[in-house]
Parts: structure tokens; sequence; C-alpha cells
């Protein structure tokens, strides 16, 4: 059987250790040498690059997030040890962890460490599709004539190399579709390496609950449900024409990949459709000044991804919820796309502003949609805005301030009210 030591990269047959270094790291599999489509994510992303860039953190439990009021954004593998958790409201997060060492989120920092990240994985093949700054599809087809190495063994160099250089550790997920490849990944984290082959794939989703399947939300598991699905085993008791009958497309793509089947292509040129932060209060909230400042710390982090992703959006739209849990939405089109907090701010003021009278919420949101590639021209003002450019000169301004001395380095007034 194939295998490979993760530590020294020498390629084996099958054992418990490597033979070379004797390292317990060894991956082995029928296809290991035959399968060419991965999922790479990295873990703990955030804090990995904040342990990186202040050794001193490296043992010390680490939350990126902030504020009484904010949630996590992400946490070492420490701190969830103590059950800290992504999305975790902070206040919760620091009751179960006081001891941790809490940083605020540093867009640009991980956009620039992203980007190292993406250089190296397309070095070894033009086919990566990003997901987002810390995970990507990669197609290696093709590329052991061009690299000597299969591309099981190329994975596991650019871990070990993005570990030693980056300070940033991967969960690697190899099989023979998108879909089986990102449940590999998910299988052995942190530092993981797991490999779903042609051979075994029925058997291995047989058993497994309906949320592995790519989709499946808690409404969409509802629904099969009441049909008598409540397991992949039961997907494969239908018929294609009958479960398409019944829940149209979605039947449709639930059938294919009960049975391991996914033919989506890895796309490098997709991007995403949207860019979004949302936040849950704890308690249902109608202080609109307190509203407003939630959104605008919302808007920042949009303003954010935007501007790391190189992306501008022409739409804007603000989501709240009221406290019977109902969803509103309103949006609203720009005049020209924009990735600026500022720009975006403007409309998303005015729209929950409209919303603000159907108080409380319990939870706010915005996002930008209609995304484009940045273009590079902010506002330049004009005689229904003549200080657009003046104010896009100091968010760049800003943005310079708080990349080097951290995101609170400036805090505008609207963030303490």
């Amino acid at each position: 059987m194939p295998a490979l030591c993760r530590d020294c990269l020498t390629p084996l047959t099958t054992g418990p250790r490597c033979p070379k270094c004797r390292s317990p790291r060894v991956i082995a599999h029928d296809e290991l040498n035959s399968l060419s489509i991965a999922h790479l994510d990295c873990d703990a992303f955030y804090a990995s690059v904040e342990k990186h860039l202040n050794p001193e953190l490296r043992d010390r439990p680490l939350i990126v997030g902030g504020g009484t009021r904010g949630v996590v954004s992400t946490c070492c593998y420490i701190a969830r040890l103590y059950g800290v958790r992504s999305a975790m409201p902070m206040f919760e997060a620091r009751r179960r962890c006081p001891e941790a060492v809490v940083v605020p989120p540093r867009m640009s920092v991980y956009a620039e460490v992203s980007r190292s990240l993406r250089s190296r994985m397309e070095a070894l093949t033009p086919a990566v599709e990003p997901l987002s700054l810390d995970e990507a599809f990669l197609d290696l087809t093709g590329t052991e004539r061009l690299h000597g190495a299969p591309a099981a063994e190329l994975l596991a160099r650019l871990a070990h190399e993005v570990e030693r250089d980056l300070g940033i550790s991967l969960s690697v997920g190899l099989s023979h579709n998108k879909f089986l490849a990102k449940i590999a990944s998910d299988l052995d984290k942190p530092r993981g390496f797991s490999v779903i082959g042609r051979s075994e794939t029925q058997a291995f989703l047989k058993d497994k609950p309906l949320r592995i399947l790519w989709g499946v939300g808690l409404s969409t598991q509802g629904a099969l449900e009441q049909a008598g699905i409540r397991s992949v085993s039961d997907i494969l008791d239908w018929d294609i024409r009958d479960l398409t009958d019944r829940f149209g497309q979605t039947g449709e793509r639930l059938w294919h990949l009960a049975r391991g089947i996914d033919t989506r292509k890895i796309s490098p040129h997709d991007q995403p459709k949207s860019i979004s932060k949302e936040t849950t209060f704890d308690q249902d909230l109608t202080d609109t000044e307190l509203l407003f400042s939630h959104l605008w710390r919302l808007t920042e982090q949009v303003a954010d991804r935007a501007k790391a992703r190189e992306l501008e959006g022409k739409t804007v739209t603000v989501k709240v919820k009221q406290a019977d849990h109902r969803i509103l939405t309103r949006r609203r089109s720009l005049r020209e796309p924009a990735q600026l907090a500022d720009a975006i701010w403007r409309v998303a003021e005015e729209l929950l502003r409209d919303l603000a009278p159907k108080a409380p919420f319990r939870l706010v949101g915005v996002g930008i949609s209609d995304l484009t590639p940045a273009s590079g021209r902010d506002p330049a003002g004009d005689l229904l805005d003549p200080g657009a450019a003046r104010r896009a000169a100091a968010e760049r301004a800003t943005d310079v301030i708080r990349a080097k001395f951290g995101t609170d380095a400036i805090i505008k007034g609207r963030m303490l009210r």
C-alpha cells in the first residue's frame, strides 16, 4: 500500500512509523498516488498568524475578537479546550477562559499572509479556487510530470513548508471530487491529512448524517425528515426521479452527492457573490444609537474583507432579525461600486434607520453584493457630496495605521456609543 511520511516526506510502504525519521505521521492509502482533487483548510488561521508574529503567545490561549458585545472571530486550539469557539459572544468566551489573551482582528495582515499562501499553491497548479482567506480547492491533475511527485507528496510538502515559513498548520483533504475533498479536510483537524478514495466512497457516506451533504441546512434537513429521510442511506433508497419530483433541483443534487458524485470543476476565477457580517445580541435591542454603533463595527469588518480581497460591491444590504425571529432586509444600489467603509456606511445607516421603528432586534447585519474587482478609484466627490474625497483619503490613511498598530489604534466616535 502506498504511504508517505508527512514529516520527512519519504515515500513508504504502509507502516505505523516512518523507518527514516520514526515519525508516526504516516498517511497510507491504496489510492494515495492516484487522487488529485484537494481541499486545504488553515487551522485557526487568524490565531495562528497572531502567534507566529508574536511567539510569546505560542503556549497561551488566544482569542481573536474584541469588546464585551462582540463575538469570537476565531480562537486557538488551546482556547478551544476551555469550550471557546468561533461566533461565541465575547463575554461568554472570557467567562470560560478568563486567562485568554484577546487581540482584535487585523484583516490586512491576514490578507497578506493569505496572498503568500496562495502564491505557494499556485506554484503547484494554476487550478486553485479560493473559498476564503484560509481555504481553497486545488486540482493537481497532470502535475506529477511537472513536479516529479504525485499530488499527495506535493500537498504534504506544501503543508510542511507553510508551517515552517508562515507558522500556519494546514489540514488537507484528498479525494476524487470537491465534495469529498472538503469532507476529508475536516476529518483529522488540526494538522490533518485524510484521503477518501473512489473504492470506499459509498461505504464511507452510507451511514453519515444528512448534514454532511453540501447544502443541507436545518430547513432542508427538516423537509427531508418529513419525507422519512434521516440519513444518507435513506437517500440511497430513493429513485432520482421521485427525489427530484419531491424536492426539485435540490433532490437531484442530493441524490448524486449521497453516491459521492460531484462533477463541479475547480474554477480559479470564481469569486464570492457577497461579503457580509452580522452579530446576534444577548438581549433584544431597541436603543437606536447602540444599533448604529454595532452597524458601524460590522460595516468596517465588511470593508476590511473587501479591501483584503481587492473587491468592491454595487449593492448594500442591511438585515435584522426581530424578537419573533422574523428576518427583515433592505437593500440599495450605490451610484458606483465601493469598498470603503464610509461609502457603505452612508447607505447602510439610512437602511437601518428605515427599519429601526420595527425594533427590538436580536440580530443586525450588513453586506455588499454585485461584487467586481476593485477599480482602485476612490470617490472624487461632487456637488451632492463634496467631502467624499477627503473622507476616502482619511480612511485609507487610517487603514495604514490600523494595519501597523491594530484595529483599535483609531476608533470612530460612533463606535463608542
